[in-house]
């Protein structure tokens, strides 16, 4: 069952990724409509959630109210924004880049084992790939295309690879 549950969502990414490339100024725009949407949400839940502890916390519902505050108008600053959208996608691409990069030099420097040194490497070699496609995800439509490569890309990951067969990590003995 869930092997036939893979198949189909990897077909089913591939086929958007297909879409989303061939049509990427309304696939971000789509896209940042969604985004919008789920943000301003969120932003809704945090205003409800801080009446609920105002009681218990008053600093934490302070918290709660301007997450909620930044959040909804976060939201509503995307929604149907494809340059806003595309601008928070860039600035995650150059802070998740900047963090990989920073995670893979504390591990070349502070890992003993080799397969753990090749991680860190990978880390930072993932770091700047996201620093550079940050810069790409600047303009909608090469964000279009980032997102379809990888939409492409996990449907196939999902439709060729079986999560059940993917051996875990052994133990290394020092």
């Amino acid at each position: 069952m869930a092997e036939n549950r893979n198949v189909l969502l990897g077909i089913l990414f591939i086929i958007l990724g297909i879409l989303v490339i061939a049509f990427p100024l309304i696939s971000v725009f789509t896209v940042s409509v969604l985004a919008g949407f789920a943000i301003l949400f969120l932003g809704i839940w945090f205003l409800a959630h801080s009446f609920d502890t105002w009681h218990k916390s008053k600093a934490a519902s302070i918290v709660n109210l301007l997450l909620a505050i930044f959040a909804i108008i976060i939201g509503i600053g995307m929604f149907g924004n494809i340059l806003a959208f595309s601008f928070l996608a860039s600035l995650w691409l150059y802070i998740s880049g900047f963090f990989l990069i920073l995670a893979g030099v504390i591990g070349l420097v502070t890992r003993e084992a080799k397969i753990n040194k090749g991680t860190a490497v990978l880390g930072i070699i993932l770091g700047i790939i996201y620093l550079i496609l940050g810069i790409y995800a600047l303009d909608p439509l090469y964000l279009a295309i980032i997102i379809g490569i990888w939409l492409i890309v996990d449907g196939f990951a999902l439709f060729f690879v079986n999560p059940l067969d993917i051996p875990a990590p052994e133990e290394s003995e020092e």
